[in-house]
């Protein structure tokens, strides 16, 4: 009877003891290196949502700490970096910076079996069919030209003009597009690789025109929708829609002036989004860091409550009942809600469509989350008057 209790105790000291250990989260980041900067908002996300989860008690009952290792801007380093976390007996793993290196972060997940939240990585390549423990928080490249497609077809439009800067994450989104294009009854052709470098795009849009074509969508950098709209000027040429992705940042406006409205830009994330999650986040980054939140502090801090969420439903930190609960989860993030598929691919969050109207940029699709309704079709240039 003495051994039994004995026994006894000592398995309740255990318990003890463990349940007063950390909950260690690990990922790897360029804390260092050409990427650091964009990294070190992703951290300050990270060390948000690790204060706000100790506040409220932690995980488990257990206090959360992070482990960051650091991959030095070299995405070929990832891997090997957590496959350390894992040797290290790691809790919880969160996604590094960018699709390279979440590649190398979800083969060790897989491998080892160990779940692995995809915080930053869009290309299918970071989540491929199959994985079953690799969970996608952003939108996949495969979504930024739903809601172009969903203005389209309001439209009537059938013939649309694709067209992508030459590097490999524009020309996957523009791929991906036509084959959804195609499934969805639209007349698209060929998708146009332009260079990098083009200053001109009078030829591409004299081919559209000659095309009879309805809509111009367009995948790259703010210059090359400047660059776009400035041959449409020359040409006179105005299609009934016209989407690039360019578009939706500011130095767009700053390049062509009041020759940008109207323009359509697609954004992954905006903090003026008024979803209630979104607004806590942004209100409490802006609070503890005195800046304004980027999509990568989003991608961060929806990372850390959909793995704080998936714990708390699934009672525990053991790996298989963490992929059930992950899968199965919906949950309203800063970027919208988190859904997966069976492959753990995002089927939640879209990107959002953004319009140039009166020099502001407002969001005009989702409807659920537009700040304003998109103007369409994109004005003829003779009918366009200065904005006073």
């Amino acid at each position: 009877m003495r051994r039994l209790l004995c026994a006894a105790l000592l398995w309740l000291a255990a318990l003890a003891a463990i349940a007063q250990q950390p909950v260690t989260v690990g990922a790897v980041l360029p804390l260092s290196g050409n990427l650091s900067d964009l990294a070190a908002e992703l951290r300050k996300a990270l060390l948000l949502w690790q204060e706000e989860v100790n506040e409220a008690g932690g995980l488990l009952g257990r206090r959360v700490e992070l482990r960051l290792l650091d991959d030095q801007s070299e995405a070929s380093a990832t891997g090997r970096l957590y496959e350390q976390l894992v040797r290290e007996k790691a809790d919880l793993l969160i996604g590094p910076l960018g699709s390279a290196a979440s590649m190398g972060a979800a083969a060790v997940a897989e491998r080892s079996r160990r779940v692995l939240v995809n915080t930053t990585g869009t290309s299918r390549l970071a989540q491929r069919a199959g994985y079953r423990y690799t969970f996608q928080i952003p939108a996949p490249l495969a979504s930024y030209a739903s809601g172009a497609f969903d203005l389209a077809r309001g439209l009537g439009i059938k013939r649309i003009v694709l067209l992508a800067r030459d590097d490999p994450t524009s020309r996957e989104i523009a791929t991906r597009a036509r084959d959804e294009a195609l499934k969805q009854g639209f007349a698209p052709g060929e998708v146009e690789i332009y260079a990098p470098d083009n200053d001109d795009f009078a030829a591409q849009a004299r081919r559209a025109k000659a095309a009879d074509a309805e809509a111009w969508i367009a995948f790259g950098l703010p210059q090359d929708a400047a660059e776009m709209v400035k041959s449409f000027r020359k040409l006179r040429f105005a299609p009934r829609l016209f989407v690039a992705q360019g578009a939706a940042q500011p130095d767009f406006v700053k390049r062509v002036g009041q020759d940008a409205e109207y323009a359509i830009g697609i954004l992954p994330y905006d903090r003026r989004t008024a979803v209630p999650a979104n607004r806590r986040f942004a209100e409490a980054f802006a609070k503890r860091w005195s800046a304004e939140p980027t999509e990568v502090a989003a991608e961060g801090y929806a990372a850390g409550k959909v793995l704080e969420e998936a714990v708390r439903r699934a009672g525990s930190l053991e790996p298989e009942k963490l992929r059930e609960a992950l899968a199965a989860l919906e949950l309203e993030t800063p970027l919208g809600r988190y859904k997966v598929d069976r492959d753990g691919a995002q089927l939640g969050v879209q990107p959002l469509l953004t319009q140039i109207q009166r020099g502001r940029r407002v969001v005009v699709w989702p409807e659920a989350l537009a700040a304003a309704k998109p103007v369409l079709p994109y004005p003829a240039w003779d009918t366009r008057k200065p904005l006073k």
